[in-house]
């Protein structure tokens, strides 16, 4: 029988501050044929400052849903969510899309770049849409950060997969925003690249104000974060605390042994 577990940092810290992400009894369901299917089945958790969190758990456990739901990309069908404190649900559309400009941001493994932008229009694109003029030596000195420089005029066709990651990285260096959603941020990057994205986010979630999520099969990508959390059939399972990649990869392994 499953348990499901409310994944909460240590009390020093939630006696501290409000957690960047709170979600309370979320559920998800979608309507197939003439029927409901829930994904997922009343989720809690809490990520606080200078914190970075893992999500991990077999295919079809739920993660890339809670994900999105966490992120405000996607409404719950039940429970709530805040973000740095602020309900999703008393948001509308046009203060979400501020807020995921703003406060929030995003390092997807699609990237999710502009073709016919170059990468530097790409990384200082959260403030043209926000209609606010980017900081020139911001941007550049996110670009050579990630090393990009000498690529700053060229355009994501021309990139490799790599490069197109790092101009992502970069676009969320330069915006600054208190809370990152980080969905397989180095699974399509070779050895070296994976490392320099991981460090980066590692680094940005302790810094002071920020936190990360990531959602990951990656044992090493787990292991570099503070918690890791596990899912199962669409519930928190299992927690892990700074743990080793073998103990990580063995917990996982376990998991996608009790699916089969």
């Amino acid at each position: 029988m499953t348990h499901q577990i409310e994944a909460e940092a240590p009390a020093a810290q939630r006696n501290a501050m409000a957690p960047l992400i709170a979600a309370h009894e979320v559920r998800k369901s979608y309507q197939v044929d003439r029927g409901q299917v829930e994904i997922l089945h009343g989720v809690s958790l809490s990520v606080h400052e200078q914190e970075m969190v893992a999500v991990m758990g077999p295919s079809g456990s739920g993660k890339s849903t809670l994900l999105y739901c966490l992120a405000g990309l996607e409404a719950p069908t039940q429970g709530t969510i805040a973000l740095a404190g602020m309900p999703l649900d008393r948001l509308s559309r046009a203060d979400l899309a501020k807020m995921r400009r703003s406060q929030v941001g995003f390092v997807f493994q699609s990237y999710n770049l502009i073709p016919t932008l170059t990468a530097t229009e790409n990384v200082a694109l959260p403030y043209t849409l926000d209609k606010v003029v980017p900081p020139r030596e911001l941007v550049a000195s996110t670009m050579a950060t990630v090393g990009l420089t000498e690529r700053a005029d060229a355009r994501p066709p021309s990139m490799s997969g790599g490069e197109q990651q790092r101009v992502a990285l970069a676009r969320v260096l330069a915006q600054r925003p208190e809370v990152i959603f980080a969905d397989e941020p180095t699974g399509a990057l070779d050895t070296r690249t994976g490392e320099l994205v991981l460090a980066e986010l590692v680094r940005i979630a302790h810094t002071p104000g920020r936190c990360v999520l990531v959602v990951t099969h990656d044992p090493k990508v787990a292991a570099s974060c503070d918690r890791i959390l596990f899912m199962r059939d669409g519930l928190l399972v299992r927690e892990l605390r700074e743990s080793s990649v073998e103990t990580v990869a063995s917990t996982l392994a376990g998991l996608s042994s009790q699916e089969a």
